[in-house]
């Protein structure tokens, strides 16, 4: 068996999701444009130069979902795909899914992003399994906190080991295993796979790919 793992934001997209997520809510009016804009950029420039906290963007990011009913969210989402989620779909995306899903490898989006903001898009791209951050959720719906570890950096790892053991598996199921992803945030799940690919990558990764002879490719162009 081999296994083929996709990072979402900025690899699959060409955009990041979850930064176009509070976009399109400010636009909406959902959020405060005065109060939210600038914290959303920040938060992205923190997470392309490797400094992000989590837990204080996730705090930032997972607090609007408690606001609203679940009903109005989803009709938030729909929107929010129609509008901005798939034009963001890299030209060259599809054809790599497909070209691991012809092999019989199994395929997963492993991403930082939410759950709620990624399920409909990792949907889209025919893929079909996920691995993101969770949201907590009650009774009430969301509570605006995360639930389980963050998928990001070291958390990817410890998210993918906890579901392949969910699912009977372990890395010595897999004869080869590929990680696409653009983001030096994910330098750590690189190093554990036999084929690291960098996928229009930031200049941290981009070294990093070049000092070790990685593949470099670019989904952007189809």
């Amino acid at each position: 068996m081999k296994l083929a793992l996709f990072d979402l934001d900025n690899t699959l997209l060409a955009g990041d999701s979850d930064f176009e997520w509070a976009q399109f809510l400010i636009e909406q009016g959902v959020l405060d444009q005065e109060v939210y804009e600038a914290r959303n950029v920040e938060f992205y420039e923190q997470y392309k130069a490797g400094t992000l906290d989590i837990h204080e963007f996730l705090d930032f990011q997972l607090k609007p979902l408690s606001r609203h009913p679940r009903a109005q969210l989803e009709d938030w989402r729909r929107t929010f795909m129609e509008e901005r989620a798939l034009p963001l779909i890299a030209p060259g995306a599809r054809e790599l899914i497909e070209g691991h899903a012809l092999g019989g490898d199994l395929c997963i989006v492993i991403t930082a992003t939410n759950s709620f903001v990624t399920a409909p898009i990792v949907q889209a791209l025919g893929i079909p399994h996920l691995i993101a951050t969770e949201p907590e959720q009650d009774a009430e719906g969301f509570t605006g906190r995360v639930s389980g570890v963050p998928c990001f950096r070291e958390g990817k790892i410890a998210r993918l080991e906890a579901w392949l053991d969910r699912h009977n598996l372990t890395w010595l199921s897999f004869l080869e295993s590929w990680f696409y992803s653009d983001s030096l945030n994910d330098l750590p799940l690189m190093g554990k796979v036999t084929h690291p690919v960098a996928v229009d990558p930031d200049a941290t990764l981009r070294r990093h790919a070049e000092q070790r002879g990685w593949p470099i490719i670019s989904l952007r162009r189809s």
